[in-house]
This record gives structure tokens, sequence and C-alpha cells, in this order.
């Protein structure tokens, strides 16, 4: 981030408690013609003495207590109308809590959400700051020019205010977790069932990172697919162990979502799927006890062509209620807090730079610049239309998965999101009737106003029925 800073004209400090760390920065920039833009300290007050007031520094350390520890370090030298600008992905309520204490001191403070990794901080990253509007005047000019440029200007903007950057960053990864499952699922699809080698599948993702799922993830798909493995004959993917990590964004965003009551059945079956990777013991323990049953495996006369088609739509569709899911958390938390954000300008600021970076992301643009109180994205009608054309696909791919024993958890729940709704009538009726049977609930009808409650069976509930039946509330 530094060496790109440097590389856009602006004179930069860097700081690193391991100093080591920092001679190495300043090397780097040695070597790459930036020596005379990035200086490095070795004390933190030095470091801070060195800037131009107002001092803008951006920190980028890991969330929690090392964040504070930071703060408080460099609050020792800082004065009032000076800047912190916290990078890194921390949990947005801490960030408000930092808004707070750092002001009782006169310093403004940014959470700033940034995508990318280290080549995206390097080259341009999406960058998401929220918190003090004054504080991001003062950076503005420089996160414009650090960040990814698309056709339509730099991947930032202001998100809004206290942790509005920093929740809109998690939900940015809520819905990284839901593309990489999708596209793992489309893959076990294709390789499993569809019998594909390596070749075919780098083919495939090629060709489809030409169509409307051209993104970043995609295209490193087919990389990752067709790279050989240089300390073995086969390819590198086929010999990476199959578990899965998380750093904690994913699970923050469905926690969230929970706490909206906003449906995220797509990023929740990531989530889970990590987590069920993470058995690996476990699993291979219980596919010994479960030789029984259906075994996954290439399917006799498969037509290739057409599975290939079929998975194409039903990777683009789920994918499409992927981000209507994580669209509808960032609305909902903007209303609780007032953040007011911007739905399409977040799909602008992601076109390039970060991670979920998506050709289609200009679609989602587009569907907000046309109805800025849009519901959900299911519903604009330029999706609307490609989900119908999707269906039967979708399903088939579905069907088949199923049939043949591949678990595809994200994809069908992005299927089942899709067709809950969609439907005028669901079987939540009983399901209130239940509640207002054992717990009084209440439920409405569609003939009359208000709410009632039913005895639902005089006898249910005593003493006798009790002991008889094992009920119990």
């Amino acid at each position: 981030m530094a060496l790109n800073v440097a590389e856009k004209g602006f004179p930069i400090s860097v700081y690193n408690r391991s100093y080591d760390k920092t001679e190495a920065a300043v090397k780097r920039a040695q070597k790459e013609g930036l020596g005379d833009k990035l200086r490095g300290f070795e004390s933190v007050k030095d470091f801070v003495m060195s800037l131009q007031k107002p001092r803008r520094v951006i920190i980028l350390v890991k969330a929690g207590a090392p964040v504070d520890q930071t703060i408080d370090a460099l609050s020792e030298y800082m004065e009032p109308g000076d800047i912190i600008i916290d990078g890194g992905n921390e949990w947005y309520e801490n960030t408000e809590k930092r808004v707070t204490k750092v002001a009782e001191k006169g310093l403004l403070y940014l959470g700033m959400g940034v995508s990318g990794g280290e080549e995206g901080a390097r080259r341009g990253p999406s960058m998401m700051p929220g918190g003090s509007p004054e504080a991001y005047k003062h950076i503005q000019s420089i996160v414009e020019k650090v960040a990814a440029q698309v056709d339509d200007g730099p991947c930032v903007t202001y998100i809004g205010g206290g942790g509005a950057g920093n929740f809109v960053k998690m939900v940015h990864n809520g819905i990284e977790y839901g593309d990489m499952q999708l596209i793992s699922e489309a893959y076990d699809v294709l390789r499993t069932l569809g019998g594909l080698d390596n070749e075919e599948l780098a083919a495939v993702f090629t060709e489809w990172n030409q169509s409307e799922l051209k993104s970043f993830l995609v295209e490193i798909t087919s990389i990752i697919v067709n790279k050989k493995d240089d300390q073995a004959p086969g390819y590198l993917v086929d010999k990476i162990v199959d578990q899965t990590g998380s750093k904690g964004t994913g699970k923050w965003t469905v926690q969230q979502a929970a706490e909206l009551a906003v449906a995220a059945p797509t990023m929740a079956s990531a989530l889970d799927a990590r987590y069920l990777s993470a058995l690996k013991p476990e699993r291979v323990s219980a596919s010994k006890v479960f030789t029984k049953c259906t075994q996954p495996g290439p399917v006799a006369g498969v037509d290739k062509a057409q599975l290939i088609a079929d998975v194409r739509a039903a990777l683009y569709a789920s994918k499409v209620c992927s981000y209507a899911q994580g669209m509808n958390i960032i609305k909902a938390k903007s209303v609780e807090k007032k953040w007011n954000i911007d739905l399409g300008g977040l799909a602008r600021i992601w076109k390039g730079g970060c991670i979920i970076r998506a050709q289609f992301l200009d679609r989602i643009r587009q569907a907000y610049a046309r109805d800025p109180e849009l519901p959900s994205l299911l519903v604009d009608p330029a999706f609307a239309e490609e989900l119908q054309a999707a269906e039967a696909s979708w399903r088939r791919v579905a069907a088949l998965a199923i049939t043949h024993g591949v678990p595809i958890p994200s994809m069908t729940s992005s299927l089942s999101y899709f067709d809950t709704y969609r439907r005028e009538k669901l079987p939540a009726n009983l399901v209130q009737a239940q509640r207002d049977f054992f717990g009084s609930h209440t439920y409405q009808r569609f003939d009359k106003e208000g709410w009632f409650h039913t005895v639902w069976d005089e006898t249910f509930g005593s003493a006798d029925s009790i002991t008889t039946s094992g009920y119990v509330v």
C-alpha cells in the first residue's frame, strides 16, 4: 500500500514495530525507484513527527486489541485535527467505539475496508472508507489516485458515518464466501459428474470469463485448475487438502443477517461448507460407514456440452441471488444506522481492485440507478428476465447433483431462496399455527383484521397428556 501511495507521487512515511520490515519496505522502494518518496522510521514518535499536518496515518494491523494498542501509541504524539485510518478487517462496532474514543483527544477517525489482497494494495485496491466525513476530505485526493481505476472512476467512495466502511467490507467478504463456494460447486459438478479433466475445466472457466460470468474469481480458477505440480506428476489443485480456512468476516456477515432478519442462505451455506470441510478426519471415517449410499462419479451418457451450459446458467443465477442477499443486508443496516449508503455506488467501486470484482456489477449499478428503492435485485426487470431464462438449467443441475450424491449447498440454497421469494403462499401458515398451539403466539387471518389465538385442543397440554405424550413446553 505504501509503495502504491509513493508511486502516485505522494511522500509517505512508514513504521512497523519490527524494524526489519520497515527496512525491507524502504529497500524495496529504492529498488523500484521510489526511495525519494518513501521514508522509514524506527520509533512511533519519529514516524508521527515526520508527517505534515493534519497528519494522516493508515494502520494495517490485526483486528481487535492490536488496533487499540496502535491507536494508543499514535495518540501519544498526534494532535487535534490529525487523522487515523484503520485499513484492516475490523468489526464495525469497534470502529464506532474508536471514533468516540479518539474524538476526546480531538482526533478524527476512519474505518476503511480495503479489498484486493497484496496485489490489489500494490496496483490499486477497492476502498470503502467510513467514519468522519471531514477526515475523508483530507485523504480523498490520495485514495482516489491509489484506488483501482475503472471506466467510471476510482474504486473508492465515502460510504457513511461510524462503522459503515467496515460493515460494507464485511458484507463484501460474505459475498466473496458465497462466490467462491458457488464456483467450487460448479467445478465439482463438471469434474465429478461430467468427467471433465483439468485441461477441459481450464478451457471452460476461460470461456466463462469472456461471458456474463467474467470476474476475478472465475479468471483465477481457470489458472488454478491448469497449474501443473512442480513437485510431482499431475496438477497442483488435485494435491491440495480439501479443508478451507476462514478468518471471521463470513461468520460476522451471517450473524448480522440474522440480527437484521435478512435471509442470507447462500452465504450461510458457504460458511457451513467451510466448517464441514474442516472435519476431514470425520468425513473420511463417514465415507467408510455409508458405502451403500450413492457414490458420486461420472454419469453415464452425460452430454458434456449441455452440462457445461447448464452449470454456467446455474452459477450465474446463484451469484445473482448471493449478491441480492448481500445488498439487502447492507440496505437493512444502512436504514437502522441512518448511513444512507448508495448501493449502486458500492457496485461501482467493486468493479475493480477487489476480490469480487465482476463484469455484472455494472448491471447491479444500473439496476439501482433505475430504482434506488429496489426491494431486491431479483425483481429488477433485467435480472428477473435472466433468472427466468436460467431456471430450467438451474433445476437440471440441482437434480443431477442431488441424484448422484454431489453436494451443492450454495447453488441449492440460492435456488430455494429464489423459489421462496417468488412464491405467493408459503407453508409458514402451518408454522405460525404451531407457534400459536404451543406458545400462544397468535396469528393473522386472510379474511379478518387483527391478531387471533386459538385453543387448538382442550385436552392437549393437560397433566395427563404431558405424562402420556411427553409433550413439554
